[in-house]
């Protein structure tokens, strides 16, 4: 594929993310609660929730590495998709963008009361871009490593 059309279908793989990630992370908690919070909650300590999931991991049991886990793997075809889709593929930039989309999503979950405002959330959703950019930067050297060679192989023939 050309690099044009790579970053294309980067653009649209990124597209069908976002949509995806909003209906996960906000829509679908929406609808799939009984009812709305009827107050606020809050976390603004680092680490405060990650140290309870990890000190009460033997009683909630898979459900701690989900919570874990699952804030992390959610966000790393972002830093991914973004890395393809964008023409300047900067790792502060694509890493401030999932920030911010993270914390969009956390303010609108607070001010919604459809979950609850966490740094931690920020913390583990912005550690899954980092992963997910790195899992680009691999890649892409890997494709350019071994598509460098090929085409030095077909200009011979």
């Amino acid at each position: 594929m050309k690099k044009r059309q790579i970053q294309i279908l980067g653009k649209i793989l990124f597209i069908l993310y976002i949509i995806f990630l909003l209906w996960f992370l906000i829509i679908s908690d929406w609808y799939g609660r009984d009812g709305v919070l009827k107050e606020y909650h809050y976390n603004l300590i680092p680490f405060t929730e990650m140290k309870r999931f990890w000190r009460y991991r033997e009683q909630l049991g898979v459900w701690s590495a989900i919570n874990l886990l699952g804030n992390v793997l959610i966000f790393v075809p972002f830093g991914f998709f973004e890395a393809i889709a964008s023409q300047h593929r900067s790792f502060w930039a694509i890493m401030l963008d999932g920030l911010f989309v993270s914390l969009l999503v956390e303010v609108f979950q607070f001010l919604a009361k459809v979950g609850r405002f966490d740094v931690d959330d920020l913390i583990l959703n912005t550690s899954g871009v980092i992963i997910g950019y790195i899992v680009f930067l691999i890649g892409n050297t890997i494709r350019r490593k071994y598509g460098t060679k090929r085409t030095k192989q077909r200009k011979r023939a």
